[in-house]
């Protein structure tokens, strides 16, 4: 029970799961007879999940669509998905075949392919021989489509592929669960990693030319709290990853129904204490200079003292060697001038850059000097070494400040002792390593509603949403406020429902009408939506929404077989440039009535008669 004397700390701990790798799964029998069963693949740009089509079953693999591979590495050792422990460390190798919501690096696309199919148990050489099912991008471009398609079809030679719309997978499964009858009316909202997308549907079908996208969704909202946190807390940069800031939004994180009024209750200090989220940071114990008492440190200042003696007197006695050597080469040197060595005596002093024995003498004089000085400083020190521990240790000295003690002739500077009964307050070192998420849990979720909040020029989710429907009579808006879906991994956040609902209320008329349903699984419908669809739709020659090797050889990899929750497919057409052809004169010897005054080549007719009588005839080409 919560103690009534003050509000009570939310103290949570980064969970920092770490990945384990996929199992390799054996096939089904029941997948391979009496037909291949189908291979449904939700491809998003966040997570990548992958399965059967079986009455109940649930996707197999779930993965970061990523991967990871050093420059120059092989391809074998490329590690995709939950290969990676932590992507962390290997954030900066980190590659994905999106760009934003749409497939363009088909290199990495097809390791994430190669990835699936071998973790599914799919041992055949050269070829897949299942059918796949395939989520696409809304509106995706044919180019992109084409791509897919020469890899499925090329690369591994699969029988037949699918495409359709993850959000609209989505909005028929849910339809399905609620027992609505078909054709569907509706609009779905659909926030993913990348973007976010308006689609209106009418009477069961996409209506693609008034879909809309946002360039706001769950990867701005971390990257967004990331950099509040950062500026918030500069000596935790490194402990505040961008894995950390996702597990907040998924864990911490909640839509505001009125942003401003939410505002306005954390600046009660009451409501602050008991709302804000203190994340815990890892860190160690051990505190440098901790709760240490008055004899542990004069016996830490008594070791530093003696290692820095011994320091001492062993650079004396090698400064002292170095002088003594030296000495003792200038006096053999003086020998030679003793003995009248002259000439070896003049080589000596070239050597030695000396000009003179006079030079030479006063070189002799210092260094004898500061042998003599070195000496008696050496046993100065050996005789006194007791009474320096002594007195040092009565002068307090913090750890690591030997600056003193590096000479025995340098004054150091006497501080007096602190009182040892002086409380001094104590460092919580646990505290100082936790953060304090307080109005980031609202304000990222936020700029899904106001992109302005991180920079961006662009109109919000709902201002784009009422520009949608104004693009339809009050007859069709009524019929696609009545089915609003929301879907996808960035409407998981507590409230956002109900945000979306005064959203509505404010932009509709007066006593209007409206629905708003959540997906029962944001993230996992559009899997489970494709799976229902597959199910239901068997590929064959005929079937619809199924496209094959041979439709794909005839028509193009851009071609798509549209059913339900597929994109409306527009031909491309490239206008072929006429090779214009030189004219030619064209001689009659028909009658005498034909005037061949300027007479061009009709290609492709009948010569000309003798009642055609023209003066300027316009080429024309069949």
């Amino acid at each position: 029970m919560a103690s009534t004397d003050g509000p009570v700390c939310q103290i949570y701990s980064f969970q920092d799961c770490k990945a384990s790798p996929d199992p390799v799964f054996e096939l089904p029998p029941q997948c391979l007879t009496p037909t291949p069963a189908p291979i449904v693949i939700d491809n998003g740009s966040f997570q990548t999940r992958a399965g059967w089509a079986a009455e109940s079953d649930s996707p197999h693999l779930l993965f970061r669509s990523v991967a990871a591979r050093s420059r120059g590495a092989a391809r074998s050792e490329t590690q995709i998905g939950n290969d990676i422990p932590n992507l962390e460390p290997l954030r900066w190798l980190l590659k994905s075949q999106f760009d934003r919501n749409v497939v363009v690096n088909f290199e990495i696309q097809e390791l994430i392919f190669d990835h699936v199919f071998t973790h599914l148990g799919i041992t055949s050489e050269g070829s897949v021989e299942h059918p796949i099912v395939l989520t696409e991008a809304p509106c995706n471009p044919l180019h992109c489509r084409q791509m897919m398609s020469e890899l499925l079809f090329e690369c591994y030679c699969v029988p037949y592929v699918s495409y359709g719309v993850d959000g609209l997978y989505s909005f028929y499964h849910n339809n399905s669960q609620r027992k609505l009858q078909p054709p569907h009316t509706g609009i779905v909202l659909s926030s993913g990693y990348h973007c976010s997308h308006i689609l209106p549907v009418i009477n069961g079908r996409l209506d693609a030319a008034n879909c809309k996208r946002v360039n706001v969704a769950g990867n701005q909202a971390a990257s967004y709290l990331q950099r509040l946190l950062q500026l918030k807390y500069p000596g935790h940069l490194a402990a505040i990853t961008l894995s950390r800031m996702e597990e907040l939004l998924h864990e911490h994180s909640y839509a505001a129904v009125d942003y401003h009024d939410e505002l306005e209750k954390w600046r009660s200090p009451e409501f602050y204490e008991r709302e804000v989220h203190r994340m815990q940071l890892p860190f160690s114990g051990k505190v440098p200079g901790g709760c240490v008492s008055v004899e542990e440190r004069q016996e830490r200042r008594a070791q530093q003292l003696r290692r820095l003696q011994e320091i001492n007197a062993r650079r004396r006695e090698e400064k002292l060697q170095q002088d003594q050597e030296r000495l003792d080469r200038l006096l053999a040197v003086q020998e030679l001038l003793e003995d009248g060595l002259l000439d070896q005596f003049h080589k000596s002093l070239v050597e030695l850059n000396m000009d003179s024995a006079e030079e030479l003498q006063s070189y002799i004089n210092k260094l004898q000097l500061a042998v003599d000085q070195g000496r008696q400083k050496l046993l100065h020190s050996d005789g006194a070494e007791g009474k320096m521990e002594v007195s040092e240790l009565e002068q307090p000295m913090d750890e690591g400040d030997g600056v003193g003690l590096m000479d025995s002739d340098f004054p150091v500077d006497t501080m007096p002792e602190k009182s040892a009964n002086v409380v001094q307050p104590a460092f919580n070192m646990a505290e100082y390593h936790q953060l304090f998420v307080g109005t980031e849990r609202l304000r990222c979720p936020e700029i899904l509603f106001q992109p302005s909040l991180t920079g961006e020029d662009q109109m919000g989710l709902m201002e784009t949403l009422q520009y949608v429907l104004a693009r339809y009579s009050p007859k069709q808006q009524e019929a696609l406020v009545s089915n609003v879906f929301l879907t996808g991994g960035n409407m998981q956040y507590p409230g956002m429902k109900e945000r979306v609902e005064r959203e509505l209320l404010a932009m509709r008329p007066f006593q209007s009408q409206f629905k708003v349903t959540l997906a029962s699984r944001p993230a996992l419908d559009a899997w489970f939506g494709a799976r229902d669809w597959a199910l239901g739709h068997l590929p064959g020659a005929e079937a619809e929404g199924w496209i094959s090797k041979q439709d794909y050889e005839e028509k193009g990899g851009e071609y798509l077989s549209e059913h339900r929750a597929s994109n409306a497919f527009v031909p491309m057409k490239i206008a072929k440039p006429v090779l214009a052809r030189p004219a030619e004169p064209s001689v009659t010897t028909q009658a005498s009535t034909v005037v061949s005054a300027a007479v061009t080549t009709v290609t492709s007719a009948p010569a000309l008669s003798s009642s055609a009588v023209a003066t300027d005839v316009t080429m024309v080409t069949s």
